[in-house]
């Protein structure tokens, strides 16, 4: 099963780009359902071995992120776990916004008045 999930989740439809960091020319489009600060899931019929290195790309409402991450949990043939292992300032902040927003959601949700 691999390391154990840190932190919140939050559920996000937004499309993803990975790539083994040791073949970056090798991308894969594949359907990230959920966000956390410190990872995220992929959904991906072929989900890369557990420990994989991974380049990541995530684009949701207008904006992009990229991060090194690491597989740390597969669920064939739904997809996997990865949690972020490098990320960049300006991908920090649109990470933390993103993260923000589905908080906002989840809240507005809970008390009706969406």
């Amino acid at each position: 099963m691999g390391e154990a999930r840190q932190g919140l989740r939050f559920p996000i439809n937004a499309a993803a780009e990975l790539a083994p960091e040791r073949a970056p020319n090798a991308t894969v489009v594949a359907r990230m359902t959920e966000l956390s600060l410190q990872g995220c899931y992929v959904e991906y019929p072929a989900p890369f071995p557990v420990g994989t290195l991974l380049l990541v790309k995530i684009f949701y409402e207008q904006e992009y992120f990229e991060a090194k991450a690491k597989v740390i949990h597969t669920e064939p043939p739904a997809g996997m776990g990865l949690t972020f292992r490098e990320v960049n300032p300006y991908c920090q902040s649109v990470l933390h916004k993103w993260i923000l927003a589905a908080m906002r959601k989840r809240t507005d949700a809970m008390v009706g008045t969406e």
